[in-house]
């Protein structure tokens, strides 16, 4: 499958907003998980949303505080960022995998390894 292509990053100052865009026309089927990460130099890449292609329940990081909203169509998932800080600067990715026998989407997505390049949020104060 073809790696995902995620489009949307920018500059903004803190309280700013951004609308992150991925094309997952390659994961449509009903049982698959969607999602985002995102990493900064010298950390693990980490969970920010994810969301469930059939019947689109959603599950979002601590950190996120309903700042964040992650939404589908058919063919892409995006990922409102509001309320930016600092500390939400990263490159941002977007995955997808089958949710199977995993109890979440979330774990199901921690087996994603065909990373896009990502898209760069940077936030300053």
């Amino acid at each position: 499958q073809a790696r995902p292509v995620e489009s949307g990053g920018g500059s903004v100052q803190t309280g700013g907003s951004l609308r992150l865009s991925c094309d997952a026309s390659e994961y449509t089927k009903a049982d698959y998980c969607r999602g985002w990460f995102r990493q900064t130099p010298g950390k693990e890449r980490e969970a920010v949303a994810d969301i469930y292609f059939r019947d689109g329940i959603t599950s979002y990081a601590d950190f996120v505080q309903w700042r964040f909203t992650i939404s589908q169509t058919k063919d892409t998932v995006s990922l409102k960022l509001e309320n930016l800080e600092p500390e939400d600067t990263a490159v941002y990715y977007c995955a997808a995998a089958y949710q199977g026998l995993w109890n979440t989407c979330r774990s199901a997505l921690a087996t994603f390894r065909n990373w896009g390049q990502g898209t760069q949020v940077t936030v300053s104060s």
